[in-house]
């Protein structure tokens, strides 16, 4: 990850604090969490201090994460752990987590690359009126050509590889363009 549990619990706290998901129930469930299962992390006294309902959630929360980071690295990584347990989409939503997130998965920020040559920056309208002279250039040509060679050669060189019915029927239609 880079970053120490420390470190992202002191990066994460300010989010924490003001994260509005996290109510009073939600806190106490934090607070058992460590208390019952690591006792070391945090001692029944201190777990009764954090869960005074006199103190509104926000403070008891900012006193627990500090209580926290004063323990050092194990308590901090049992705190992510345990709000990866109860509170799974606070979790995801953390700032150091999106960054990690963000970091290994390419595909979550699309890349924007300048171009660095613009080839043609007139836009559309011109695109389709240079399309119009051309494709009215290549009609002008074809048509022209069929006038003054009285008919489509293609044709005749069509019919090698046909069967004799058909052969015969390009071969007249050819023949039929050029009398004219």
């Amino acid at each position: 990850m880079g970053d120490s549990f420390h470190e992202q619990l002191v990066e994460d706290s300010a989010f924490l604090k003001a994260e509005q998901r996290l109510d009073t129930e939600l806190v106490d469930k934090l607070i058992l969490q460590l208390n019952r299962i690591y006792p070391q992390i945090l001692t029944d006294k201190e777990a009764t201090k954090f869960r005074n309902l006199d103190v509104p959630t926000s403070v008891r929360l900012g006193e627990l994460l500090t209580n926290l980071q004063g323990k050092g690295e194990e308590a901090c990584k049992e705190f992510y752990r345990a709000l990866h347990l109860h509170v799974e989409e606070v979790y995801y939503s953390l700032p150091t987590r999106l960054r990690l997130r963000d970091a290994l998965d390419p595909l979550a920020s699309p890349r924007v690359y300048r171009q660095r040559h613009v080839m043609n920056d007139r836009g559309p309208l011109f695109f389709l009126g240079c399309f119009g002279v051309a494709m009215g250039m290549t009609i002008l040509y074809y048509y022209s050509e069929a006038k003054v060679t009285g008919g489509s050669r293609a044709l005749g060189m069509a019919a090698l590889g046909l069967k004799r019915k058909a052969q015969e029927v390009l071969i007249w239609y050819t023949e039929e363009s050029l009398m004219k």
